[in-house]
């Protein structure tokens, strides 16, 4: 009787193992899982499903139960400040939000592989990673930027060198030129070129020379744009249709190739912006290169293995799949420097102006509207104040 007690009550303790053993295969239920969650944005999601998988494949040793949150990059700023507790171990955001992030103690410093993520990335992607020399995330595109599109069949590449060449091609084709000059961060272009600043004092503070003796000639070059007959302004939706009908060239991003380039067919150029007369020069319009980072939420309860995910969703073959299922240029070096990328015009066009691109790193909220405020004044032609005038007012209120 006594045996067969014993015999019943290790039979049951073995039942109870191998079921326990069983839940935790799931990865659900296993109090030794490590638990992870990413935000991404909602047409990365399948994306990120099938990354995830291959990771965990990759790290079999290690029993990981792993979530998807949709949280867009332009929205992972104001989301994670609104619920720190509830925000993701891993998620993705654009580096003009780094410096918000980093005040807000919202980020790990990476320390995992550090010198291998320099090495392998774009220079310009792993800078606006950092602040000093503390990496707080793994550059994961380097496309978020603009570029000089045109219609081959109006303009010629060597009339696309310069913005008199291109104004002047358009207005002998009856045709025009597009650019957003009412959006700051196209505006600004004129001013880097010239040479002007923004950024942050050792007290963290704005600061901006768009007023000086240099910044008036690029105010006044923005001015003699707006006043060309061939110029037009306005959204996105007015430089995609236009494009090949009205418009031969204008100014915008890889968001929009798809659609330039269904419009022009045969006649599809990019190129890197061009130069443009600021004073009594020929200067090189600059822009602002815009990243997208893979950042670690600094609570996470496994910062180890957060970075490692990281470091996967950001590697050189997760960066070839973006580019192939959604068109992000890829900031890993060898990524960026395989056939199918270089064959990309507007990717190509891109690296060319990503030579005379500027970090968004060290710019605050305040920059955008009066800049934008500045662009608008000149398309609207509203001449009643001096130059100097407007840009003092601008830079007062940038740094105010």
């Amino acid at each position: 009787m006594l045996k067969r007690m014993v015999s019943a009550v290790l039979c049951a303790a073995i039942l109870f193992a191998f079921a326990a053993c069983t839940r935790g295969g799931s990865g659900s239920n296993d109090a030794t899982a490590v638990s992870l969650k990413v935000w991404g944005a909602q047409e990365d999601q399948e994306l990120l499903k099938g990354m995830i998988e291959e990771f965990k494949k990759a790290n079999s040793n290690t029993n990981y139960n792993i979530t998807l949150g949709v949280v867009g990059e332009k929205d992972t700023q104001a989301k994670f400040l609104e619920d720190p507790a509830a925000a993701a171990d891993v998620f993705s955001f654009p580096d003009d939000q780094l410096l918000d992030l980093v005040d807000a103690g919202a980020l790990y410093e990476i320390t995992l592989n550090k010198d291998q993520i320099k090495k392998d990335n774009l220079a310009g992607a792993y800078d606006a990673a950092c602040i000093g020399d503390s990496l707080y995330g793994y550059p994961t595109t380097a496309d978020n930027g603009y570029f000089l599109y045109y219609d081959k069949n109006v303009i010629s590449s060597d009339q696309a060198k310069t913005l008199d060449g291109i104004l002047e091609a358009c207005n002998k084709a009856g045709k025009r030129f597009y650019m957003d000059v009412s959006n700051g961060w196209y505006a600004a272009s004129f001013f880097l070129a010239a040479g002007c600043e923004v950024g942050l004092d050792n007290n963290g503070k704005q600061t901006c020379n768009f007023n000086n003796a240099d910044g008036v000639k690029a105010g006044e070059s923005i001015k003699a744009l707006c006043a060309n007959k061939a110029f037009l302004t306005g959204d996105d939706a007015i430089f995609t249709g236009g494009m090949g009908d009205n418009i031969a060239a204008g100014v915008s991003g890889t968001w929009n190739a798809e659609a330039v380039e269904d419009k022009l067919g045969d006649n599809y150029a990019a190129t890197k912006l061009p130069t443009a007369t600021i004073g009594d020069k020929q200067v090189q319009l600059k822009s602002y290169a815009g990243y997208k980072i893979m950042g670690v939420n600094s609570g996470t309860k496994h910062p180890k293995e957060a970075m490692m995910l990281a470091q996967w969703l950001t590697n050189e073959k997760n960066q070839l799949l973006r580019y192939k299922e959604r068109l992000m240029g890829p900031s890993n070096i060898k990524a960026a420097e395989s056939r199918e990328v270089k064959e990309n015009i507007a990717l190509s066009a891109l690296a060319e102006q990503n030579e005379f691109g500027v970090s968004q790193r060290g710019i605050k909220s305040t920059f955008w509207l009066p800049v934008e405020a500045f662009g608008t004044t000149m398309e609207n032609k509203d001449y009643s104040k001096s130059m100097q005038s407007l840009l003092d007012s601008m830079v007062k209120d940038i740094t105010t």
